[in-house]
């Protein structure tokens, strides 16, 4: 019984990760907001992979999953870009944070009606969401990343997420 928790256990510590993300950027410590998306990255690594290791998959754990990955790989690094850099933008980065955010949401919505192995169509969310965290933490780290840039890569990672690209899975 215990063993069946354990990668449940794991997708809510994503979710938990993924709230306090969100209110570290409502805090303006956007720091430590990208540090726990990244904290979320590896916590959902493992769920699934402890899933099928202890024979406990189930329908039940992937809807849990994704619904924890939306909030940690699709709200909070949008609130986390948009704060960090696109709040200047007005309705423009209003417009691409909710773009991306939807595109997320359709991206694993897609993915829990797909019985794909072996490769995921479309980049997957907690790959947008893990690059997202990353590149703010070097645009706080770097003088030189321009904040601009957040115009063109959460569009185009937005786009990723509901492209038709296999990827492979790692």
């Amino acid at each position: 019984m215990i063993l069946r928790a354990i990668p449940s256990v794991c997708t809510l510590l994503n979710l938990a990760m993924g709230m306090l993300s969100i209110i570290a950027t409502i805090n303006e410590n956007y720091l430590l907001a990208a540090v726990l998306i990244l904290i979320s990255v590896f916590s959902d690594g493992i769920d699934g992979r402890l899933a099928r290791r202890f024979a406990v998959a189930s329908d039940f754990g992937k809807q849990l999953d994704s619904l924890a990955d939306l909030v940690s790989f699709g709200v909070a690094p949008a609130l986390l870009v948009y704060a960090d850099s696109l709040s200047g933008y007005g309705y423009i980065g209003l417009f691409i944070i909710v773009v991306y955010t939807m595109a997320g949401a359709w991206r694993l919505a897609r993915f829990n009606i797909l019985d794909i192995t072996g490769y995921f169509i479309g980049v997957p969310i907690t790959f947008a969401g893990g690059f997202t965290a990353v590149l703010v933490l070097l645009s706080l780290k770097l003088a030189s990343f321009p904040p601009v840039a957040f115009l063109v890569i959460t569009p185009l990672l937005a786009y990723l997420m509901v492209s038709r690209i296999k990827v492979p899975k790692y």
